[in-house]
């Protein structure tokens, strides 16, 4: 898909989490580090962490980031961890982001990713993009077709709603929606933005 849409993912996660006043994000999923990049710039942010299960994909992003081990960067790091395990050390953060990383997850284990992130976790505020499978047309895809190999599934619209409805009912959270892209009156937008917000005092 379009980098001017990658871009405006980027930008969309890093206003919602600034303008939220959080100080501690947890990147879930960080792949070569783009967010984290963007993040980092922003002094609000005192504590960053990126995980991600690829190690190929942590070099990347510690060499993008200019990590090494004997110079560490008190703000930020990442290490090899998976959202689908519970993790005490990936609590307490007050935002959480999974940027266009739940499409990967086999839909068997759904419910571990749940259990790890919103149970586990359960960070303030949780953003969540994901490809909206209605609008592949629009890109020119034919039917059944997935953006990317490594997709196990790709939600249209309703189906993503449903399944961020139940996850904040069970969960103790609200959840609002939003469109990432070039809107379409009909199939919405290419990527599609839910807002968890927690409900717990």
């Amino acid at each position: 898909m379009s980098t001017l849409l990658h871009i405006e993912r980027l930008d969309a996660v890093v206003r919602a989490l600034r303008d939220s006043g959080a100080t501690s994000v947890l990147d879930l999923g960080c792949g070569p580090g783009e967010l984290l990049l963007r993040l980092r710039e922003q002094p609000q942010f005192e504590r960053l962490l990126g995980i991600d299960i690829d190690e190929r994909a942590l070099a990347d992003a510690r060499a993008a980031l200019g990590l090494n081990w004997l110079q560490p960067d008190p703000r930020l790091s990442v290490r090899l961890g998976s959202f689908e395990e519970v993790d005490a050390e990936l609590k307490g953060f007050d935002a959480a982001v999974m940027l266009e990383t739940i499409e990967h997850i086999t839909p068997g284990h759904l419910p571990r990713v749940e259990r790890a992130v919103f149970a586990g976790m359960h960070p303030r505020l949780l953003l969540v993009t994901t490809p909206n499978q209605e609008y592949n047309v629009l890109h020119g895809m034919a039917a059944g077709r997935k953006r990317h190999a490594g997709h196990h599934f790709e939600w249209t619209r309703a189906q993503f709603q449903h399944w961020a409805g139940g996850v904040a009912q069970r969960h103790s959270y609200s959840v609002s929606f939003s469109d990432l892209g070039p809107p379409d009156p009909v199939r919405g937008s290419s990527t599609q933005m839910a807002t968890f917000l927690s409900l717990r005092v």
